[in-house]
């Protein structure tokens, strides 16, 4: 479970895509919205939209994290490198891409089991649903909304735009 001496999403570390290890911490000062990934998933079009707000809005401080997870419906079969392709030629995504990872269980990420303690789902769930659950984390490192699979990224915009003022 959650580990009393994080304080913010800020003080995690995560593997990129490629497999560098990333401090969160060069995120401080942005908004970002946290987002399970996988290429096989009815919600798999959604990369478009989640590209869309990381353009409209990365010269403000924003960032779009990808994680992808394998963890529902076999859905993100591919190594990293099959991923990031996928990605990249069929979605033209360029917000941050991260290695896979578990979302729940007893190998979730550390990440992911602070995000889903800060900010609990439907009826008090913690556990992450489905693939594109989607968590805002504001300037501070805080989750400030989660968000389920359904939300389309546009949805999320004047939410975003929220926090970016603020």
């Amino acid at each position: 479970m959650n580990s009393p001496q994080h304080a913010s999403v800020h003080e995690f570390e995560v593997k990129a895509i490629d497999g560098e290890t990333v401090s969160l911490r060069q995120y401080e000062g942005k908004v970002l919205l946290i987002v399970n990934v996988a290429s096989e998933c009815g919600f798999t079009p959604q990369y478009q939209g989640l590209e869309e707000l990381y353009r409209r809005f990365r010269e403000r401080g924003f960032a779009v994290l990808g994680f992808p997870c394998n963890q529902f419906g076999n859905q993100e079969p591919g190594d990293e490198a099959q991923i990031k392709n996928f990605c990249e030629t069929r979605f033209q995504v360029s917000f941050p891409l991260f290695s896979k990872i578990d979302v729940n269980g007893p190998g979730a990420h550390p990440l992911y089991e602070f995000m889903k303690e800060r900010r609990k789902g439907l009826l008090g769930s913690e556990a992450i649903k489905w693939n594109f659950t989607k968590f805002l984390i504001d300037r501070q490192g805080e989750v400030v909304g989660r968000f389920p699979p359904q939300a389309k990224p546009a949805e999320l915009a004047s939410e975003i735009e929220k926090f970016l003022r603020g």
